[in-house]
């Protein structure tokens, strides 16, 4: 062991003599929170939940003139998951997060390959979902092109059962346990492209995504690929105190159970206003097409499939956090502020309104009024951040959840208490 030890601290004091530059760093998220309508309404005879979990995480990355190469390990406790003395993980929550290496192919070209996060513009449909505390990645190859004002990302995946020695089973469409069917975010293939232009002032994006699902036959064994094929563009302006972002997407092909997608679709446009130094003020709305139920061999309903989408539609996980999926869609009208408090103190208010872009069976469409409550606090190394919502629900929201109103719990809230540490433990010069 000692040797070991010996071992690592040389490679350490080595790097400082070569041409190369060396970080570690870290972060330790602590967060807990109190349950009591997230997600889904709480019956009135339910116990709200409590519980505190912490994500921990080491990144070491290395680059050269040439190449970078970066690792993320992380895990994720819940406090008391574990029984003491016992050596165990009860929930064999360890992981690598993030390993991959970037090779600079000469002038604006580069490639990256292996497990990293996507995410791109305002995390729409590309997000790396840091609020969760595991986190999204992504397996896959990219060709990347960076000039001054223009980029181009290339990504290709393919996700493949292995067998005990680690190697393929047999044959190209073997996915019959890693990656079973009804999972949107467990694809097959996914080939993508995003382009983004900057000028002065305004930014416009395009992407273009294909994902492949296995398909299973009735005997439960791999018969081919659906795929779902998505076409979106984000643009946003800036010009003074005023600021506008709008988002367009449109979805076609095979839904992930294996439903024929007939034009799903997502809108949405923001605008802010900076009123003051210490006001930021923020308008939108939303819209996201649904299942309007005619036929039961195809869908309308538009999946936001790996964006950050607690971002969006309430911080209370209502809609598309693993739940309403291939639903009545969505109409979601909001408004926003954030108030600077201080040098170091900073409070976000939203209010948002939903209703369905179908009605449901009864014909009710409305589904309620959100409140979000976000209040932080920064410190010399660490922040706090400390949350409040609560829902207002309409006589839609209790059909959509099947939770009769007489015995929902009178208020559905939810709030929660996050500490944000982030250690840099050692880097080193970057090379000339």
């Amino acid at each position: 062991m000692k040797k070991g030890y010996k071992l690592f601290i040389l490679v350490v004091l080595s790097i400082q003599f070569t041409n190369a530059q060396f970080t570690l760093d870290g972060q330790f998220r602590p967060r807990t929170e109190y349950r009591n309508g997230f997600q889904t309404l709480i019956p009135d005879a339910a116990d709200a939940g409590f519980a505190i979990n912490t994500r921990a995480r080491l990144n070491a990355g290395f680059e050269t003139e040439s190449f970078k190469v970066y690792l993320s390990l992380q895990d994720l406790m819940v406090w008391g998951e574990n029984p003491q003395i016992v050596p165990i993980d009860a929930n064999n929550s360890f992981s690598v997060f993030e390993a991959w290496a970037s090779l600079k192919l000469g002038g604006n070209w580069s490639t990256k390959l292996g497990r990293q996060v996507l995410s791109y513009d305002d995390q729409r449909f590309f997000g790396g979902l840091d609020w969760a505390q595991q986190g999204r990645n992504h397996d896959l190859l990219m060709i990347k092109y960076k000039g001054a004002q223009f980029i181009m990302d290339f990504g290709l995946a393919f996700n493949q059962d292995l067998d005990e020695n680690g190697g393929p089973l047999f044959g190209f469409q073997n996915q019959s346990t890693a990656y079973p069917a009804g999972n949107p975010f467990q694809y097959k293939t996914m080939q993508y492209l995003y382009l983004n232009q900057k000028w002065s002032g305004f930014s416009a994006s395009f992407l273009a995504v294909n994902n492949g699902y296995q398909n299973f036959d009735d005997a439960g064994e791999a018969d081919g690929v659906n795929s779902t094929f998505t076409l979106g563009t984000h643009l946003n302006f800036k010009k003074g105190s005023f600021g506008a972002a709008a988002n367009a997407f449109y979805q076609t092909g095979s839904f992930f159970t294996g439903l024929d997608v007939d034009g799903a679709y997502l809108l949405g446009l923001d605008l802010s206003y900076k009123a003051s130094a210490a006001v930021n003020l923020g308008i939108g709305v939303e819209l996201i097409s649904g299942d309007d139920a005619d036929t039961a061999d195809k869908t309308e309903a538009f999946l936001p499939t790996f964006g950050t989408n607690h971002k969006f539609n309430g911080f209370m996980d209502y809609f598309y956090v693993g739940n309403h999926v291939n639903s009545i869609g969505l109409f979601d009208i909001h408004a926003s502020a954030n108030f600077k408090l201080g040098e170091r103190s900073s409070l976000f208010a939203k209010v948002l309104n939903f209703s369905g872009e179908q009605d449901l069976p009864s014909g009710e469409n409305a589904l309620g009024t959100e409140v979000d409550l976000v209040f932080t606090q920064k410190f010399k190394g660490y922040s706090l951040k400390i949350g409040y919502s609560h829902l207002f629900p309409s006589d839609g929201m209790y059909e959509l959840k099947g939770v009769a109103e007489a015995d929902a719990a009178d208020n559905q809230n939810w709030a929660w208490a996050m500490l944000i540490i982030k250690p840099k433990f050692f880097t080193t010069a970057k090379p000339d």
